[in-house]
């Protein structure tokens, strides 16, 4: 059984939902998770938030973050998680930021570096991955460790 499927299973059988937001990613994890039969019975919202006034307008992530950590940033991911959790009513929050590359990278934040938040109303956890490989290889490896994050947390 794949990630994805593993997860619509365990939500399903709990009665809970799911809301995304991707950046990075754009929509990579939301179709991971809506190629599985019955994915509609868990998932409500997947927002592809690639921009910071998205992050803003849809999360209510607050410029005063951007500007101070960046979008790709542990806050940035935190703050994208209690967005879906606070304006859609999620009982599990996923959401990524990140740099995929092939350009747009720096010293500090080198491409492949990726936040990925996952949370629920007991809290969030974000979780700092750094993946090699061109763009392509980078957005796999997110879409894997977010569903795999994703899944941990609903562990008993």
């Amino acid at each position: 059984m794949s990630q994805a499927a593993a997860l619509v299973d365990h939500l399903r059988r709990r009665g809970q939902t799911i809301a995304i937001a991707e950046s990075c990613t754009g929509g990579l994890v939301a179709a991971a998770l809506t190629e599985i039969p019955g994915a509609s019975a868990v998932f409500g919202y997947g927002l592809v938030t690639y921009s910071n006034e998205a992050k803003q307008r849809l999360l209510g992530v607050e410029e005063a973050v951007l500007r101070q950590h960046g979008a790709v940033s542990e806050a940035t991911a935190q703050a994208m998680a209690r967005g879906l959790l606070q304006r859609y009513g999620a009982d599990l929050a996923l959401a990524v930021t990140g740099i995929a590359g092939p350009e747009g990278g720096t010293a500090e934040k080198p491409v492949g570096l990726v936040y990925i938040a996952v949370g629920a109303r007991s809290g969030i956890r974000v979780e700092r991955c750094r993946f090699d490989g061109g763009r392509q290889a980078v957005r796999r490896r997110t879409v894997e460790r977010a569903l795999a994050l994703a899944a941990a947390l609903l562990e008993p």
